[in-house]
């Protein structure tokens, strides 16, 4: 690939840390700090290279002690590495001495970043034709301004108190990770210019790691992830099965003027699909409906398997996997969203659900996307299999 076109990843990381020295490869969760954000960027199949750029020999050797192929330690100006020096001092640096089409500006103080947000900015990046974009969190706190006037409350009316449940909150800028071209980045000298867009990320990666408090509670969510990613990441998965409804559609119900249903579906998904099948895995399409466009959609898909109009999912696939001895439920990721889905969701080796997905479903599966049914869970599902593939050298 033509370096002017490649997308990498920049990770600037000082030795100068005041409030926890050397802060960046500090014992956190089992590894030094910065190995989290390095190996989100590795495992994340669109980065091409992945720069780390320090001041210190100490953090030089620690990161080159990884041993991961994608990534380049380089060095970084006296300036750019001061107390009061800003990201951009160093990111211009880089820029202006590398080529590459899009870069993803990530901050090692942010360890709950995963490989599928960055596949997800990335993508959605593309999608809205950006020239920047940043990555927030939702936050539905009440903020008050204290003034010698009287104080005022600045997001909300105190007299129409919103109810949680009811209130879409605002968006915080959550540091994690910037995207944007070379060139807005040169012209602007900013690394958010021109067309701006959003990534909205989980509600844990809120925290950021500068104070001492900070790090604990970064280490504990980090800690509750990994117990919940290690039978993710240990799936060895060779059949992958999708519900109809409410998965690789919204759920929504859609008729014809002359009355014929009609399915929205999101065409993330197949792209996730194509790839997927192409690292070896088979994809099934398994539905209690039976209508003519589920058919077309599975042919477009070119899945391996549909099977529709299946009442009870759990006791078809026994009988399936009795006739087809290379699956079994231990090799088997399935992503569903309703009750009828549960006894199969329990029995697999990787279960998934839309965030929108019946609670009850919610409350059982592996992994709960941050997509919903129609919105490209499936694609999600599939980039997250493909990275823990890429992770243990499968793929």
């Amino acid at each position: 690939m033509e370096k002017s076109l490649r997308t990498v990843a920049f990770i600037p990381v000082r030795g100068g840390s005041k409030s926890i020295p050397l802060k960046n490869i500090n014992d956190f969760c089992g590894k030094p700090l910065v190995y989290w954000t390095i190996r989100a960027a590795v495992t994340c199949l669109e980065i091409d290279e992945v720069y780390v750029a320090t001041d210190s020999i100490e953090i030089k050797n620690v990161v080159e002690s990884f041993g991961f192929d994608k990534v380049k330690v380089i060095g970084r100006s006296a300036e750019s590495a001061t107390d009061t020096a800003s990201t951009e001092t160093a990111l211009l640096e880089f820029a202006t001495s590398e080529l590459f089409g899009k870069v993803v500006l990530i901050q090692a103080t942010s360890p709950l970043l995963e490989a599928i947000d960055i596949t997800s900015a990335l993508e959605k990046f593309q999608e809205e034709r950006a020239d920047s974009l940043l990555t927030v969190v939702r936050q539905k706190r009440f903020i008050w301004v204290d003034s010698p006037e009287g104080s005022i409350a600045t997001n909300y009316n105190p007299f129409k108190r919103p109810r949680r449940q009811e209130w879409e909150g605002y968006l915080v800028e959550n540091g994690a990770l910037y995207i944007m071209n070379r060139e807005s980045l040169l012209s602007s000298r900013c690394r958010l210019s021109g067309k701006i867009s959003l990534y909205e990320m989980s509600e844990d990666t809120y925290f950021e790691i500068d104070e001492p408090t900070d790090w604990v509670i970064a280490e504990r969510l980090k800690m509750l992830r990994l117990k919940k990613n290690s039978k993710l990441d240990s799936a060895k998965i060779k059949l992958l099965i999708s519900d109809v409804d409410g998965v690789l559609t919204d759920a929504g119900m859609y008729y014809s003027t002359d009355g014929q249903e009609l399915k929205k579906f999101n065409t993330r998904d197949g792209k996730g699909i194509e790839l997927v099948k192409k690292a070896g895995i088979k994809v099934m399409l398994l539905t209690a409906e039976d209508i003519e466009v589920v058919r077309n959609r599975a042919n477009k898909l070119k899945a391996d398997y549909l099977f529709m109009g299946i009442k009870d999912k759990k006791k078809f696939l026994e009988q399936f996997f009795e006739q087809n001895h290379e699956y079994s439920f231990a090799t088997t990721a399935y992503i569903g969203d309703d009750v009828n889905d549960l006894d199969c969701l329990k029995l697999v080796g990787l279960s998934a659900a839309p965030k929108d997905a019946h609670y009850s479903v919610l409350r059982e599966v592996d992994y709960i996307c941050k997509t919903g049914g129609g919105q490209g869970c499936v694609r999600e599902l599939c980039d997250h299999i493909l990275q823990v593939e890429v992770k243990n050298g499968l793929w």
